[in-house]
């Protein structure tokens, strides 16, 4: 988009443009969603070490407890005061992930930076790359743009939400750009190995024991082209995982041999659950959460859907048969 345009009340902003406005302004709230990953928290953190770097103030404020092991680049920030601040929302598609902040800020985001197709476009401005593998990369390009200089703590932040939107680098939405933008990280002090041994080969002994009882637990329908795993609030109360202990659960339907559909159920509330799809085509894990009130990548999406876990499960398996019968082009489904 080379020219501002109106969407819903919304400015769309190019990359120049968001660039602009980041200078333009001062003393910024920067939000995380709910329940953050790699994506969000580093999104966010390279995004306020880099206004910092141009004498900016900023905090980032996130709905829940930051994991631990985010600990090499998060960090508690300096409070900016409420008022007056230019609120900004990162690798937020939609206010409702605002969790607990969507109430003081849902309706007073200044700029959002997002990469998820499926935005709301509920900001007062939209810089959005529908492309891009991450916020993280949106968040590079623009302090490339911002001729912001970089340092150690800025790349492993920016690593980190590229590495862990694209499962390592595994994913389909890995592009050129994507490798041209982290071959350019390596030129700093990143320990790209000891970041990717933190996200992907560490697991607690009660994660373990999570995943044993999810996995015994699984279903299989549709020809066996759809997993269902189900973690329930007793499996969180028994093995002690809970939050973002969780967010490894979905990648386990990724690597079951035929499976086109893997859908996680993740129990929040006594008639309340995120769902989580993550599709191989000829399949959309968007389309599907759609269905449900949700939305995404076209290979990774959720959704919150409320209910008993047997109606959630009906509600989840007739959005995937669906997505099927459009997909296989009214060939034949067994339920």
């Amino acid at each position: 988009m080379n020219k501002k345009q109106k969407d819903c009340g919304t400015v769309m902003l190019n990359l120049k443009q968001t660039a602009k406005f980041l200078k333009k302004h001062d003393n910024y709230i920067i939000l995380t969603h709910a329940s953050p990953d790699g994506d969000t928290l580093g999104s966010a953190y390279a995004l306020y070490y880099g206004l910092n770097e141009i004498g900016k103030n900023a905090s980032v404020i996130c709905p829940d407890v930051i994991p631990s092991k985010y600990n090499y680049f998060a960090r508690k920030t300096d409070h900016v005061a409420r008022e007056n601040a230019t609120v900004i929302a990162v690798d937020v598609a939609d206010q409702r992930l605002l969790g607990d902040l969507q109430e003081e800020f849902g309706n007073d985001i200044d700029l959002n930076i997002d990469h998820h197709i499926s935005n709301t476009k509920f900001a007062k401005n939209l810089y959005l790359d529908a492309n891009a593998s991450a916020t993280a990369e949106c968040i590079f390009e623009l302090l490339m743009q911002m001729k912001v200089n970089i340092n150690n703590i800025t790349a492993k932040a920016i690593y980190t939400g590229i590495a862990t939107d694209t499962g390592c680098f595994k994913y389909s939405n890995v592009t050129a750009k994507t490798h041209s933008i982290i071959s350019m990280l390596y030129e700093y002090d990143l320990n790209a190995p000891e970041i990717n041994r933190i996200m992907f080969d560490t697991k607690s002994k009660k994660l373990l024991e999570l995943e044993r009882m999810v996995l015994d637990s699984a279903e299989y329908h549709f020809d066996d082209k759809c997993i269902l795993l189900t973690v329930t609030a007793e499996m969180q109360e028994k093995t002690g995982c809970s939050g973002t202990d969780l967010e490894g659960i979905a990648v386990i339907s990724r690597s079951v041999e035929g499976v086109k559909a893997g859908v996680t159920i993740k129990q929040n509330g006594a008639d309340s659950f995120k769902v989580s799809v993550r599709t191989y085509n000829p399949l959309c894990a968007s389309d599907i959460c759609k269905k449900l009130g949700g939305g995404g990548h076209n290979a990774a999406a959720g959704a919150s859907v409320k209910g008993s876990l047997a109606e959630v499960k009906e509600k989840i398996l007739k959005a995937v048969y669906e997505n099927m019968e459009e997909a296989y082009a009214g060939a034949s489904v067994n339920k």
